[in-house]
């Protein structure tokens, strides 16, 4: 028979309802947590900066060393792949801050350019004086930490874009999920054809900076959520308001109605994961291994799944109840297998070993 799981490593953090977190690229010890008051509808904002020291049955004790305030409630954090005491925050004011845990109170450096909240941020792992966000005014950003505005604006979608992220295998490359039901994909070595007058005609002008190399109808709804797989480089999984994680070979893809310059279509669903009971909000492929994925959903759990199904035909290893509201982040340890951390509406912090 087997023992029941031991209970999480828990940090709660009262009045302040979290949105993500991020483990440290640099320390194994270290876990950032981007929060809300108001479950994020009005008021205040609060980046919490937390360690973890060795505790009993393996898992580690919990304890938060700083926060930092905002004015505006945060969704999203991303650690520097640079340096190490630093990382970025998206607001719902629109506004990006970069941070240096060494410093108090004030960011060291801010962007004001989303008209709508920024809802996504991620660190390029590969050109790591890179970092992209995303927007609920459907536009794709890339900045440098080190300039004063942005490198690019890509018009992703024609609504809120919930999530972008660099591909861990191309640098070059983002993937973008929206309101709109797709995924979309797109290279940024492509050319920025520009009209050379106001009365240039359109038309003209083959696959603008702006056109996706590919887009994936990936659901009728919402797609809130995805990642790439880092072990397969073509491999994307997405989720969202239809409660299922899908997963997608991008290599089969076809020309759009209208040739090169809608971009290409397509996208084969290969394997779907079905068992949440509401939307999923986060999902992770493990950084271990190639067949593990792990999600966070409305539902209160965070589940991990794989790929190949056990010899009964199930799909779902492990369940993680302990919520009380909302799951809405999950990420898996980086240095240690089978550490997950996730974090929701309850204002708690929770790392477990599946």
């Amino acid at each position: 028979m087997n023992a029941p799981p031991a209970p999480p490593s828990v940090l709660q953090t009262p009045g302040f309802a979290h949105y993500s977190l991020a483990w440290s690229p640099f320390h194994n010890n270290r876990i950032a947590l981007a929060s809300s008051a108001n479950y994020g509808l009005v008021g205040n904002g609060r980046l919490h900066l937390v360690s973890l020291h060795p505790g009993p049955g393996g898992l580690p004790a919990l304890s938060l060393d700083k926060f930092y305030d905002t004015q505006d409630g945060l969704y999203d954090v991303a650690w520097s792949e640079m340096h190490e005491n630093q990382l970025v925050s998206a607001s719902g004011d629109g506004s990006l801050r970069l941070w240096d845990i060494t410093l108090n109170d004030l960011p060291i450096r801010a962007w004001q350019e989303h008209t709508r909240e920024v809802f996504s941020v991620d660190w390029s792992n590969i050109q790591k004086d890179m970092f992209v966000s995303s927007s609920w005014d459907g536009t794709v950003k890339l900045w440098s930490p080190e300039r004063p505005r942005s490198i690019t604006t890509l018009q992703a979608h024609r609504a809120c874009v919930y999530q972008a992220l660099f591909s861990p295998h191309q640098p070059d490359t983002i993937a973008t999920c929206s309101t709109d039901g797709t995924l979309r994909i797109f290279d940024l070595r492509s050319p920025s054809y520009v009209p050379s007058g106001p009365g240039a005609d359109q038309s003209a002008f083959v696959a603008p900076v702006t056109a996706a190399a590919l887009t994936v109808p990936a659901s009728g709804t919402e797609v809130l959520t995805l990642d790439w797989n880092k072990y397969r480089p073509f491999l994307l999984a997405s989720a969202g308001v239809d409660k299922a994680i899908k997963v997608w070979d991008c290599r089969m893809v076809k020309l759009g109605a209208e040739g090169a310059r809608a971009g290409a279509v397509g996208g084969v669903c290969e394997t779907q994961l079905l068992g949440h009971e509401y939307a999923v909000r986060k999902i992770q492929w493990s950084p271990h291994r190639p067949d593990v994925i792990a999600s966070a959903s409305y539902d209160m759990t965070c589940r991990v799944w794989s790929t190949t199904p056990s010899p009964a035909g199930s799909h779902l290893l492990y369940i993680h109840d302990p919520h009380t509201e909302f799951v809405v982040g999950c990420a898996w340890s980086l240095y240690n297998e089978g550490i997950l951390a996730s974090c929701g509406w309850d204002c708690k912090l929770n790392v477990f070993r599946v």
